[in-house]
């Protein structure tokens, strides 16, 4: 049966570049659409922003969709990496060994232009080497939205450990390969923010949260744990899920109770739970039809119905609160099927691909009206 959907499969390709290679010649017109690498580049600076996120933030920038266009991010944004790293490590603007030229980045100098030279990086080339890799459970010749969603978590998988690592490198001083909480500065706003008590007092930096990450209790982090640490949301760790559920009640706790009233459920928390059950709506939305269903909702979260939602409580629904990356990556996959699923069958073969190729390689600027349109799709 698998070998009959390679051969399939491998008849469907041959006969798409048959067609593509065989099709009558077109005047050549003018580019509109171009290709552009996005900075996705953060780094703990002096007095600037950083530290651990909270991974709450409903609209993350999406990951490449194309391994090879996130390579080229990834290295334009190591070689920035190098450069701070060394005015972050020594407290001065200095000239970086990383901005001499490197032999491994010369292939990527102008990568802008590699990506929109037909010759050297063809899109439907890359679909069709790409469509074999994404389409794996069935091997049946269609990409589904549970296909799409895997391959969209594995490419966010690569790049968060890479940031991971990154960033360990900033904290971990005496490299050892471990982080202990004496080495992890305290993120530039917390320090700018000293005599704001609600900012300094949050706890994404304080050690409570480092001890929560800390699974083997060593008092250090290791490469895991570090992850973990910078973003709880994806972490496995009951007790640094129980850290996160102890956070959001702080921050939702109006009264500093240590619990959340109706009050503070319907003013914040209910909107998130509703927009994460129900993308559709209008999360900004209130009224007084909302009350009801709110109510509702508090009632099935308050197991004990004393009114209050506790820790313990709010740890069933802290995923909702806190979105995993599996969540951004089933986004993801949503948005390429409502874009280039043309047959609205739930599943894309090769040719919808292909014949939608900026629902997977970002359209940038008007070349014509030299307006620059940014486009943020799915790279």
């Amino acid at each position: 049966m698998c070998k009959a959907a390679v051969i399939i499969y491998s008849t469907v390709v041959l006969l798409i570049l048959y067609l593509i290679s065989y099709s009558p010649k077109t005047p050549p017109v003018q580019r509109y659409r171009r290709l552009k690498l996005r900075s996705n580049f953060t780094f703990p600076i002096r007095g600037g922003g950083g530290g651990g996120g909270s991974g709450s933030g409903r609209h993350r920038k999406p990951v490449a969709f194309d391994p090879l266009v996130a390579e080229m991010e990834r290295r334009r944004a190591d070689k920035e990496w190098e450069r701070r790293y060394f005015e972050y490590t020594r407290n001065e603007s200095v000239e970086a060994p990383g901005e001499e030229p490197q032999p491994e980045w010369e292939d990527f100098m102008n990568a802008e232009d590699y990506l929109n030279d037909d010759e050297k990086f063809n899109v439907t080339n890359r679909l069709v080497l790409l469509f074999p890799d994404i389409d794996i459970d069935p091997v049946d010749g269609f990409v589904t939205e549970s296909e799409l969603m895997e391959w969209n978590l594995r490419q966010t998988e690569k790049e968060v450990t890479h940031r991971s690592e990154r960033e360990m490198e900033v904290y971990d001083k005496n490299h050892d390969g471990f982080v202990s909480f004496a080495e992890y500065d305290p993120p530039g706003w917390v320090k700018n923010s000293a005599n704001n008590s609600f900012y300094y007092d949050m706890g994404w930096w304080k050690e409570e949260h480092f001890n929560a990450s800390d699974a083997d209790e060593d008092g250090l982090l290791n490469q895991t744990e570090f992850k973990d640490f910078m973003h709880p949301a994806d972490s496995n760790n009951p007790k640094l899920l129980q850290w996160l559920c102890k956070e959001e009640i702080w921050e939702r706790d109006s009264d500093k109770d240590g619990k959340i009233n109706f009050k503070d459920f319907f003013h914040g928390l209910f909107d998130m739970i509703r927009n994460y059950d129900e993308e559709s709506q209008n999360s900004s939305f209130h009224s007084d039809s909302m009350e009801s269903p709110a109510k509702m909702l508090f009632a099935q979260i308050d197991q004990d119905g004393d009114g209050y939602i506790s820790e313990s409580e709010l740890l069933p629904i802290i995923g909702k609160l806190h979105p995993s990356e599996r969540y951004y990556a089933k986004q993801q996959a949503n948005y390429i099927l409502s874009q280039a699923d043309m047959d609205k069958d739930g599943r894309l073969s090769l040719t919808e691909m292909i014949e939608n190729p900026y629902v997977f390689y970002s359209t940038i600027f008007d070349d014509e009206d030299g307006d620059f349109y940014y486009h943020d799709e799915f790279r």
